[in-house]
């Protein structure tokens, strides 16, 4: 791309002249333990540790370039992560300035009650001019396919647990992983985005397009210090749902403080008239600079920064289907 609540009790001594009004408040306390947890249930959250430890399996791959054995390796991961699933393999040949190109689109489908798809979307390879460098993409592709196969456990839980099952009683979910959104030589409109042009253009054709409710992009939002912008060519009302989601966290001051336009993954949907979001942290390191470096590694993201991704792109998911 181019640019757990806990309650504290405090207890009064009692003297022992005054029995009775101890025994009574001693009844008080015992009520208030046995029924505060009914009243104020544990606040249940995303696991950012399973993410991280799928960036972390997924990153120990290596470099994952188009045309490189690494970026083989990473269509083997992804393929059985998710051979139980209903996995589509999107396979294209990309024009690019070295030549014709083979790369790979994965599209794991979660069906839902309502009719309608929510897209949930990420890059998995890493940087073709960066080859010789070991540039591993911790955040930049890793992160944030480790949550989103974080999420397809969720997702795939909740399918085998059926009648409860909860996010899934409303649009159907579409976990993509784009191959070639970066450069092969220089960042430019045809030299870019191969994997989700690719897919947008041909979901255009087919009539996919139309049943999509909402495309979100997510894309480095596994850095430590977690500060997402609103990409201004990102749908409003998306923006809007995505903020109560974070508020309803306490987590509104990681989303949206600045604001500026980003070419990523996103824009061959917008451009189509798909409802999208581009989820993204480019403010990578001390004045960015992490991003599209050898120092992009795993010691650079974190669990909890993957939590709040997973809470709040949850929590979205119910808020569209509530829409």
């Amino acid at each position: 791309m181019m640019f757990s609540s806990h309650w504290n009790y405090r207890v009064a001594q009692v003297s022992l002249l005054r029995r009775g009004k101890a025994q009574l408040w001693a009844r008080s306390l015992t009520a208030l333990f046995l029924f505060a947890p009914l009243a104020l249930p544990a606040q249940q959250h995303f696991s950012g540790d399973k993410a991280l430890d799928y960036a972390r399996q997924f990153v120990a791959i290596g470099p994952r370039w188009p045309t490189s054995p690494g970026h083989a390796k990473a269509e083997e991961f992804l393929r059985n992560q998710f051979k139980h699933d209903q996995l589509e393999e999107d396979a294209f040949t990309a024009n690019t300035p070295i030549g014709p190109v083979a790369m790979r689109n994965f599209i794991v489908r979660f069906p839902g009650k309502k009719t309608g798809v929510i897209v949930l979307a990420t890059h998995y390879e890493t940087n073709y001019p960066l080859r010789n460098i070991n540039f591993v993409g911790a955040n930049d592709g890793g992160s944030t396919t480790g949550l989103l196969m974080a999420i397809g456990d969720q997702l795939r839980a909740e399918m085998a647990r059926g009648k409860t099952v909860k996010l899934l009683d409303g649009y159907s979910v579409w976990l993509v992983f784009f191959d070639g959104e970066e450069a092969i030589q220089s960042w430019t409109s045809s030299d870019s985005t191969y994997g989700s042009r690719h897919l947008a253009a041909r979901w255009g054709k087919d009539g996919t397009l139309g049943r999509i409710k909402a495309f979100i992009l997510a894309d480095m939002i596994g850095d430590k210090d977690l500060d997402i912008q609103r990409e201004s060519r990102s749908a409003d009302w998306l923006v809007e749902l995505m903020t109560k989601a974070a508020n309803k966290f306490g987590y509104g001051h990681h989303f949206f403080q600045s604001e500026g336009p980003v070419e990523d993954d996103h824009l061959p949907f917008v451009e189509r008239g798909v409802p999208s979001i581009d989820v993204i942290d480019l403010d990578y390191g001390p004045n960015n600079s992490y991003h599209h470096t050898a120092q992009d590694t795993m010691d650079k993201i974190s669990a909890r920064s993957l939590t709040i991704d997973g809470d709040v792109f949850l929590e979205t998911i119910r808020l569209i289907d509530a829409k």
